[in-house]
């Protein structure tokens, strides 16, 4: 007993199991967490080590490579890439992917104790922590109005901060910008000098001031009271009437030798929103928090701040990733929704059957539902990619159900019973839709196993796309006879009979042109298998035009702006540009706002554009007008970047130089900039060579400084004092604390200034610093970075208007042609070698589908030479994936190799079909050639209806215009294409290979009996 007679016997016990299913799915969906992408663990971990006051040649032979040299006997470590720069040494170690981080970071700190012991005693214990992609803001925020930057500061610290930073979910809350009010006591040189005094004198006078001590108690009678001694500032005139005694003994007031004012902290970056000054907030989630919910929670926390806002205050959301997560995954709702009417729409136009319309389209939400039970209990969330495994397969979902319909339909018109045709027909092809489910979620199998970030992003949607098809299969063996049993009603008697002899008549007529096309294939196989090669070669060809890419970006709107000016450039020289900067931007239509962070010498600009709906242009393309907008600005570097969602760090090009010789690397680093600078399609082409911040060093004459009593710590403490100040004390106000800096007028602090600071001796007199040393203007530190013990240099380069395979393989060709120096050595870094190193694995899982589909359809037919003839069929959707993908000007990638693993799969399904009902028709006694032309027309409209409802299903995602479409459009695209080239040559091909390998069998065997009998 079968399974669909034994769910026709006991239909409310099936029903009872169908109920369980909806309410398990019900609940499941309420608790399916909701995320753009699958939970990524990078298997990556860093070292950090800080030797203060070290240069980098020594930091790098001191601590780098003693590190390098244990860290590498790790396990699982691939890479080590190692910076050293003044006073730190960092370390980034990658890991194989599937690498167990906790334990690694075990290793890693066992091994680093090995070799601690061995660095100089000013070397800190180094730090080990691993990647979190939750360090990265969900939501970032602009506070900005009529308020000073002081006010603003204060209110997003003391109201919006703590407000955010107590909702569930939430790990931090960062403001910048603004101000930092302090009191300064700017010292005038001159007149220290000639009262005698020291910076230290008045630091001291300030710390000893301003106290508030107890003093332990006192018995008063029947009480203990507290003794407390109050000597705190309250006003700043307190401060500026304090006495100090000059070195002969006279009395000076503070206000005497120092101005006193209440002023800001020297400003050394400052935050712009569309312009105008602002403060920043980003917020940063729990490692385990989810995404969309969370930013939910800070919306409506945001909404009730907002009310509280004083008037002419503005707080705006300058990024949201959930707003780009919710609509990505409204997106693929709503083309699966779309995609499943379509299919059901097909379905009633080729069955023209209101009541089997209707129980295939019971089965797509059936089917779904029982996904989203195994996706809960699979620990699953609903993401892009397991939504796109569903959108996937919403038109593979009914399949199955497409098949046993139509067998059961068939014996309706022959004048079977309702039950007797439902179990007859559900389980005449019981085994054949197994086998094509089985053939389908088998091509998963390698991706699932695979290792890499293919893997981690992909493994979900194979996860989704294989529970599917199992919950579409129990369907249409158990829910659809059932129903058929029910509802299909077909008119029974003579007038029943003649209808349906004229609905067989009428399907014959409409496929008299398939009939003919078949007969005249099988009598010039020859000619259809030369024809079908043709298509392979020029199909080939095509494919190496089509282009190259990883993974398709997915457009956020998001464009950012970097500027670097000159090291060392003042704030204010850095802002004057950015204005410029800014001004061009604005002039771009698709622009809702910029925000832009400065910092010293360098800006970034952070720019929102306008919904993807709303603009006709996407963020590339905008990038590039604001890129000629902007030009060139002397004395700017200027790079504009599309911020999409990719799934690699860096720019798309990246070339690693490796070689001993620092002065070597950087004049062939500065040749192949050049030489990538002439490849069309690249930009901002740069080496990661840091030429150093320009310096001011003091060069201590240690000998003449001991005589003098002094030594490099007290000359350097000095100086620090004197220029960037040091914090003396505290001025508490109305609840406030501010801190009271004490340094030198700004004024003298230039380098004639600071050759006559006056250095305080223990013997009490002052020398002026050019007694005990020189200064002189060098280029800062670099910093030496190495990469698998050997150091390196990278250049790298945007790309726009052009795929990355083609671009790499031109800029081989001009690198390779570049002489070398012995020693020296260039190779493929950053997003291209992903891309190869992922197609490689997806070649491997390919080959291994196909012999898994191969092995899963020999042990169905029990044969070898069936599953071989179906195979040709992969080829054949091979075809019509290259032109669908040149049609719709995509390149070959990630996505797309996906999809042609799906069609190795899919497109045998049909051959299946066919194939089966070739045996059933010989095993009844029809000769092979009759057999096929018989098979043909009969599994005509199954195949054609299961083709086009999985075809139609995935249109929506395949015109990809919503958020995130770009990722799921090629692999809608190849299946597309694939598939309805693969249907309608499968209907010529399979049986034109079919007669010929039987053919060929009956002439072997012929041979071997005329042996046998000769024999």
């Amino acid at each position: 007993m079968n399974l669909p007679s034994i769910a026709i016997k006991r239909p409310v016990t099936t029903l009872m199991i169908f109920l369980l299913v909806l309410v398990l799915g019900i609940v499941a969906i309420t608790r399916l967490n909701v995320d753009l992408l699958p939970q990524m663990t990078f298997p990556v971990a860093t070292v950090m080590t800080t030797y203060e006051g070290v240069g980098p040649q020594e930091i790098e032979n001191l601590v780098t490579k003693p590190l390098e040299g244990v860290l590498g006997t790790v396990a699982n470590v691939e890479r080590i890439t190692t910076l050293s720069a003044a006073g730190q040494s960092t370390a980034l170690l990658e890991f194989a992917w599937g690498t167990d981080m906790d334990f690694a970071l075990l290793d890693v700190r066992e091994k680093i104790d090995l070799v601690k012991g061995f660095f100089p005693d000013e070397v800190s214990d180094p730090l080990v922590f691993k990647f979190d992609s939750s360090m990265l803001p969900i939501i970032s925020l602009a506070l900005s109005g009529n308020s000073d930057l002081e006010g603003l500061k204060k209110l997003a610290d003391e109201e919006i901060k703590p407000a955010i930073e107590r909702l569930n979910g939430i790990a931090s809350v960062e403001v910048s910008g603004g101000l930092v009010p302090l009191i300064k006591v700017e010292v005038d040189p001159i007149k220290l000098q000639a009262y005698g005094l020291t910076l230290q004198t008045i630091t001291q006078l300030l710390q000893a001031e301003n106290l508030n001590l107890p003093g332990g108690t006192v018995e008063a009678g029947n009480l203990e009271l507290i003794v407390r001694t109050t000597g705190e500032f309250e006003r700043i005139e307190q401060i500026e009437n304090l006495n100090l005694t000059t070195s002969r003994g006279a009395i000076v007031k503070l206000k005497e030798v120092a101005t006193v004012t209440a002023g800001y902290k020297e400003i050394s970056s400052m935050v712009l929103f569309n312009g105008q000054p602002a403060v920043a907030i980003s917020v940063q989630k729990e490692t385990d928090a989810n995404t969309v919910n969370t930013v939910r929670k800070v919306l409506r926390e945001l909404d009730r701040i907002q009310q509280e806002l004083p008037a002419g205050i503005q707080l705006e959301i300058v990024m949201n990733q959930a707003d780009f997560i919710q609509f990505a995954i409204d997106n693929l709702k709503s083309n699966a929704l779309f995609g499943g009417m379509l299919a059901v729409a097909i379905l009633f136009v080729f069955l023209r059957n209101i009541a089997s319309t209707l129980i295939i389209g019971i089965s797509i939400p059936i089917s779904i539902i029982t996904t989203f039970v195994l996706m809960y209990f699979g620990k699953l969330e609903l993401n892009m990619m397991t939504l796109g495994g569903l959108a996937l397969g919403v038109g593979m979902l009914v399949d199955n159900a497409i098949v046993v319909l139509e067998n059961i339909y068939r014996y309706r018109d022959e004048g079977y019973d309702l039950k007797e045709a439902a179990v007859e027909g559900s389980s005449e092809v019981g085994m054949a839709i197994v086998a094509s489910t089985l053939t389908t979620v088998v091509v998963f199998l390698p991706v699932a196993f695979m290792g890499g970030m293919t893997a981690q992003i992909f493994k979900e949607l194979a996860l989704t796309v294989t529970f599917s098809l199992l919950a579409s299969l129990f369907v249409a063996q158990t829910l659809v006879p059932i129903l058929c049993s029910k509802f299909l009603y077909v008119k029974r008697g003579k007038q029943g009979r003649a209808v349906a002899v004229e609905a067989k008549a009428g399907r014959k007529d409409r496929l008299r042109w398939y009939r003919n096309w078949l007969a005249w294939s099988l009598q010039h196989r020859k000619t259809v298998i030369f024809f079908v090669l043709f298509l392979l070669v020029i199909s080939f060809f095509m494919l190496f035009r089509l282009g190259a890419e990883f993974i398709p970006a997915m457009d956020q709107g998001i464009i950012t702006v970097q500027v670097q000016m000159a090291k060392g450039t003042l704030l204010r020289e850095t802002e004057q540009v950015v204005r410029r900067v800014e001004a061009a931007i604005t002039q771009c239509p698709e622009v809702r706002m910029v925000s832009t962070s400065i910092s010293g010498d360098q800006a970034s600009l952070t720019i929102q554009l306008a919904e993807k709906q709303q603009r006709t242009r996407n963020a590339d393309q905008v990038a590039e007008e604001i890129r000629t907008r902007i030009g060139r600005i002397p004395g700017a570097e200027i790079q504009v970047q599309a911020t999409a969602l990719s799934f690699s760090g860096g720019k798309p090009i990246s070339i690693k130089l490796k070689g001993p010789d620092f002065a070597q690397l950087e004049k062939i680093s500065a040749d192949l900039v050049s030489i990538i600078q002439q490849v069309e399609g690249t930009r901002e082409v740069e080496s990661s060579l840091d030429q150093g911040r320009p310096e001011l060093q003091v060069r201590i004459d240690r000998e003449r400084a001991s005589a003098l009593g002094l030594n490099a710590y007290t000359i350097a403490s000095y100086i620090r004092t004197a220029i960037a100040g040091t914090t003396a004390t505290t001025y508490k106000v109305n609840g406030e604390e501010y801190d009271v800096v004490v340094s030198l007028k700004k004024n003298e602090q230039g380098i004639p200034g600071l050759y006559q600071l006056m250095i305080p001796t223990p013997l009490g007199a002052q020398v002026p610093l050019r007694e005990v040393a020189t200064l002189q203007v060098v280029e800062g530190p670099l910093v030496i970075t190495r990469e698998d013990q050997e150091r390196v240099v990278t250049v790298s380069a945007a790309l726009t208007g052009r795929d990355l395979n083609s671009a790499t393989m031109e800029i081989n060709q001009k690198v390779q042609a570049y002489p070398l120096p012995a020693g020296y050595s260039i190779s493929l870094g950053g997003e291209a070698e992903e891309m190869y190193n992922a197609f490689r694995d997806l070649l491997l899982a390919l080959l291994l589908a196909v012999i898994f589909v191969y092995m899963i359809m020999a042990a169905q037919f029990e044969s070898l030479r069936q599953p071989f003839i179906i195979m040709f069929t992969v080829p054949l959707g091979f075809i019509g994936v290259v032109w669908a993908l040149a049609i719709g000007k995509l390149p070959m990638s990630v996505p797309a190799m996906l999809g042609i693993i799906m069609l190795a799969g899919i497109v045998v399904n049909n051959g299946i079909v066919l194939v089966d009902y070739v045996n059933i028709l010989r095993r009844r006694g029809y000769p092979v050639e009759e057999a096929l032309q018989m098979a043909g027309p009969t599994r005509f409209r199954p195949i054609m209806m299961t083709a086009l409802t999985t075809i139609l299903g995935l249109v929506p995602m395949a015109i990809g215009t919503g958020d995130g479409a770009e990722l799921q459009a090629p692999m809608a695209m190849a299946v597309i294409g694939g598939l309805t080239v693969a249907t309608f040559l499968t209907l010529i091909v399979v049986p034109v290979f079919y007669l010929s390998f039987d053919q060929f069998g009956a002439k072997r065997r012929s041979r071997r009996a005329r042996k046998a009998v000769a024999g």
